[in-house]
């Protein structure tokens, strides 16, 4: 294992611990700027990492809190495993030795992140507007009646494609859409659902990239070293600094990874 990698992964988790962000907004730029991996490596390796990591969480939500939504978790998983099984073919057999792949993830990568960031800094809007929902809304938690569910499905496909190009969107992406769509849950429920829905799609997508030969192993080891440390450190001193500083730094920090990527 290399020392650099587990400290990498414990910075790495430190500031998902921090700021609620999903790894893969950090860890997959981290590995291709500091460490001069191919985005494809870093991207398929993340994947797996984020499987790992977020299915502690999803236990503690399951069994503790009692907050994962499973009607909507498999209504997410009905779109997202189908688009993360095709994307995966079309990299494999269809895409396989065209040069502008690399380019076409590098660039998705970096509109993903630049997403996320936007998605960080209206987030609050995003839950005030849920909650003043909720109140007008007593008798249902489903925005769009009998549109909910395709809506759902369709929210699936959009993220499963994106994760499975990037590995980013699973976490702050499907929390903001599930804020969307669902206004009256809890933020908890939010947060678990979204945790619930992401193992299947980053494993799918993961064992799709190590089927490419796109997953180092030795750096996944290295990786989980170090954060899941770093996760626990991160969550103790969340409620010290103030989410109004963390968040705007976060985002800015990503537009400008996110730029790079593209430009």
């Amino acid at each position: 294992m290399d020392l650099a990698y587990i400290v990498s992964g414990l910075l790495v988790g430190t500031l998902v611990g921090l700021t609620g962000v999903g790894g893969g907004s950090l860890m997959t730029p981290l590995l291709v700027f500091l460490f001069d991996f191919a985005p494809k490596t870093a991207i398929g390796t993340d994947l797996l990492f984020a499987a790992i990591t977020k299915t502690g969480g999803v236990l503690v939500h399951h069994n503790k809190h009692q907050s994962v939504e499973w009607k909507i978790v498999g209504l997410l998983a009905l779109g997202s495993l189908p688009a993360s099984l095709t994307v995966v073919y079309l990299l494999t057999y269809v895409m396989e030795k065209n040069d502008g792949v690399t380019q076409l993830m590098t660039t998705t990568l970096g509109v993903t992140l630049i997403l996320t960031a936007m998605s960080l800094i209206f987030r609050s809007v995003f839950t005030r507007k849920s909650h003043e929902i909720a109140l007008q809304r007593k008798t249902h938690h489903e925005r769009f009646g009998r549109w909910q569910s395709p809506l759902t499905v369709l929210t699936g496909i959009v993220l499963g494609s994106l994760v499975t190009l990037t590995s980013v969107g699973a976490g702050a992406l499907g929390t903001v859409t599930l804020l969307f769509l669902y206004p009256r849950l809890a933020t908890v429920r939010i947060v678990g659902t979204d945790l619930a829905h992401a193992i299947p799609l980053t494993a799918v997508a993961g064992l799709g990239h190590m089927h490419m030969g796109n997953v180092d192993l030795v750096l996944l080891g290295s990786l989980l070293v170090g954060s899941l440390p770093g996760i626990y450190v991160g969550s103790y001193f969340s409620a010290k600094i103030p989410e109004k500083v963390l968040r705007p730094m976060l985002a800015s920090l990503l537009i400008l990874i996110g730029l790079k990527f593209v430009l």
